[in-house]
């Protein structure tokens, strides 16, 4: 009995300290790609809120005539999801951008996107 306990003490620090890893890992792989965003522009940023749903995290960069420079996304349950672009919005004026557009399928993308076209 004493055994067991001791592995499953074992195992469950192990998989905490692999998750404060891989969480490292994903915050420093996300502010490496939001600071080359930020060197583009101005940018706006947003997320979506809940407990129990998927996170995204959107990040648009515009330059001084509101034309999207550069964009990133990220979203997912797990530590293992990475910033990717998002290549729609490339090129697109502020005035254009439409998150029911661009997100057709996906609402916490759009709440994320309307979230962060509130510039501050």
């Amino acid at each position: 009995m004493q055994n067991t306990t001791n592995t499953l003490i074992l195992l469950a620090a192990v998989a905490w300290g692999l998750q404060i890893l891989f969480g490292w890992l994903q915050v420093n792989r996300f502010n490496k790609a939001f600071d080359l965003l930020c060197k583009q522009g101005k940018v706006g940023i947003g997320r979506t809120k809940g407990r129990f749903k998927a996170k995204v995290v959107i990040a648009v960069a515009f330059d001084e005539n509101q034309y999207v420079v550069d964009s990133l996304i990220m979203k997912g349950y797990t530590v293992f999801s990475r910033p990717q672009k998002i290549t729609i919005l490339q090129g697109l004026h502020y005035s254009e951008i439409t998150p029911e557009k661009i997100f057709p399928t996906d609402k916490n993308a759009r709440e994320a996107l309307a979230e962060a076209l509130q510039l501050k």
